[in-house]
């Protein structure tokens, strides 16, 4: 390199920042491999896809694309308010929930703050954190579950400024009961902020999800099209809070960071509440065959309130790898837990049925493998 040549300055907390990103996508490993996975199972994805009626608005839109959104978001956010029966100024549409966290970051982490959440949980809201310059506290799981009293003591301890809770949780997907939760909320520390990441609340127990209250300014909810409604390309979701806490995204937020056509496809979706049930059973359907796939070759199920089931490989960390490199190289596409002990497992999303087929054949195969059998 020249010696005149110059480098931008970055700021020190980007200097010091490892050069990793919180997930290697499929297609990334298609590249790497050379070839396409069969079932695509691992990204908690709903291989059913949208409803009809998402698919026909897209289809009537696609020629307004030369049009930028609407960046007040104005129809999706006024049907989302309705259809949870709150005001438009306790919404706010985010870039899936993804983005929605990164905001939230922005909003309250500065360098030094003190951010919770659980070892092992969704990295991705770890990877907000660390660019904001946050001191992030893990607590570990409790029984396969986030030990939501561990958090709200360490949070009181450090004085944090943020916590983060899944429910259900990924990746374990384990959950909280409404009342337990909502116990926890009116404990919540002085000055501290809940993250609530609802994303699978709609293929839950109806008992799952607590009561809306936005007149409460400690609690974000946080909800996605990427999940149940099919809509994972999209990047769409919303987030529910206090009207004076909301307004605070817009300081902060990409006004043209939603798509045209995701708003639409997101307004179509929201209303065929009928798809949704439909979709609702075929994930329960396809989580029973994953637990009776799993279970008639030794293997533990946990119980799942989301679209993908955890299975307990019955050893460490180092055997759940080679069961899952062995389904990998059967091009069944699943993931596994990144942080001991839940690293004992691999995580099967649910899929139609062929691609249940596939981890179906491929699972004694892996497992014989992995044994040594």
């Amino acid at each position: 390199m020249p010696p005149s040549q110059s480098y931008p300055r970055f700021t020190p907390i980007i200097e010091a920042l490892p050069s990793t990103v919180p997930f290697v996508g499929p297609e990334a490993q298609e590249r790497q491999r050379g070839r396409a996975f069969r079932a695509r199972i691992g990204a908690n994805e709903s291989v059913f896809g949208p409803s009809p009626h998402v698919i026909a608005a897209l289809e009537a839109a696609a020629p307004d694309i030369w049009k930028y959104c609407d960046p007040d978001n104005h129809d999706l956010q006024v049907a989302v308010a309705a259809f949870h029966d709150v005001s438009p100024d306790n919404v706010v549409i985010i870039e899936g929930i993804d983005g929605g966290l990164g905001l939230t970051n922005r909003l309250v982490t500065e360098p030094g703050s003190v951010v919770v959440t659980s070892d092992g949980a969704y990295p991705t809201f770890n990877f907000h954190v660390a660019a904001c310059g946050g001191r992030l506290i893990k607590v570990p799981f409790r029984d396969d579950q986030e030990d939501l009293s561990g958090v709200w003591d360490v949070a009181r301890a450090h004085e944090a400024r943020l916590i983060y809770v899944s429910n259900p949780n990924n990746p374990m997907g384990t959950w909280w009961r409404a009342a337990e939760l909502e116990a926890m909320i009116s404990d919540l520390p002085a000055g501290c902020l809940l993250a609530l990441d609802e994303a699978y609340v709609e293929t839950a127990p109806a008992d799952t999800a607590p009561r809306i209250d936005v007149s409460n300014p400690q609690v974000l909810r946080f909800r996605t099209f990427s999940k149940a409604y099919g809509m994972a390309g999209a990047r769409i979701g919303y987030c529910l809070g206090e009207a004076s806490v909301i307004r605070n995204f817009e300081k902060v937020r990409n006004h043209y960071g939603i798509s045209r056509l995701s708003q639409i496809g997101a307004l179509a979706a929201l209303g065929d509440q009928a798809y949704l049930a439909e979709i609702v059973e075929r994930i329960a359907s396809a989580r029973a065959r994953i637990t009776a796939i799993s279970e008639r070759h030794g293997l533990v199920a946990l119980p799942s309130a989301t679209n993908f089931v955890t299975v307990d490989c019955g050893h460490d960390g180092v055997f759940a790898r080679r069961v899952l490199d062995g389904l990998l190289a059967r091009d069944v596409f699943v993931r596994m837990p990144a942080v001991a002990p839940l690293n004992r497992c691999i995580r099967i999303g649910v899929g139609a049925a062929h691609d249940l087929d596939l981890f179906e054949a491929a699972l004694p195969e892996a497992l014989s493998e992995a044994r040594g059998t």
